[in-house]
């Protein structure tokens, strides 16, 4: 069975008795649908060095890099937009690290929403700041806790064409959007021009959609990671 590692929040969250607690946290969405499509979820708070991210990859099978806060644009060489108030630097170096050791092990990923920002970002691409400002509506960025839907359109030929349907409703909740991406090719488009998805060339498995795959009953993002991932623990000859 593989082992997937998933990327947690660092924030501060309340429970029971407990207010304002730093906390890892992460929606059970996420783990769930590791297991329901064959993989065992292994949570990953942020790590503190490139040495325990490279320690870490050596114990799992794939990635998937979640969904959350804003990437400090300072890691894409840009002043912060009015909207972007909020970010986490030990998140964001934490994933990044995760990214630099996974690259040598040929480890698939998935990243998600946010996910697919910061590997556009760890391939020295950019973001757009405020969507909002680009499309004259935000109908990406969901209300509150909830999410936001879109129509996405998905080229043919790549490797997520195998994998969900060439058009499909998505949930969505983002305020920012990839702007360029070094190294992968654009697979998906919304209605009003967003960047959804976008993949690596190569056997390597590297695909990031700006959607929240795990919130649906379509889980064939995550079968192809689980696939992507037992395939290379088989080559690999781990655990």
């Amino acid at each position: 069975m593989p082992v997937i590692g998933i990327s947690t929040y660092r924030q501060p969250a309340s429970w029971s008795s407990w207010e304002g607690v730093t906390a890892d946290i992460l929606p059970t969405a996420y783990a769930e649908s590791v297991v329901e499509t064959g993989g065992a979820p292994l949570l990953v708070p942020p790590v503190p060095s490139l040495a325990a991210a490279k320690l870490l990859v050596t114990r799992i099978d794939g990635l998937i890099i979640a969904g959350g806060s804003d990437v400090n644009p300072a890691r894409y060489r840009q002043k912060p937009h009015g909207a972007v108030t909020t970010w986490y630097d030990d998140r964001d170096a934490s994933e990044l690290w995760l990214l630099d050791a996974a690259a040598p092990r040929q480890l698939p990923v998935l990243g998600i929403c946010r996910g697919m920002q910061i590997m556009a970002v760890h391939a020295g691409g950019s973001i757009i700041q405020h969507l909002p400002d680009d499309v004259g509506n935000s109908s990406h960025s969901g209300l509150g806790n909830a999410y936001g839907a879109t129509n996405v359109m998905i080229e043919s030929g790549h490797r997520i064409s195998a994998l969900v349907d060439p058009s499909l409703i998505v949930a969505c909740h983002h305020h920012q959007g990839v702007s360029t991406h070094p190294g992968f090719v654009a697979t998906a488009h919304s209605g009003d021009g967003v960047l959804e998805a976008m993949e690596a060339e190569g056997e390597r498995f590297l695909v990031g959609v700006q959607w929240h795959p795990e919130t649906t009953k379509d889980k064939g993002l995550f079968a192809g990671l689980i696939a992507a991932a037992g395939a290379n623990r088989s080559n690999s000859g781990t655990r």
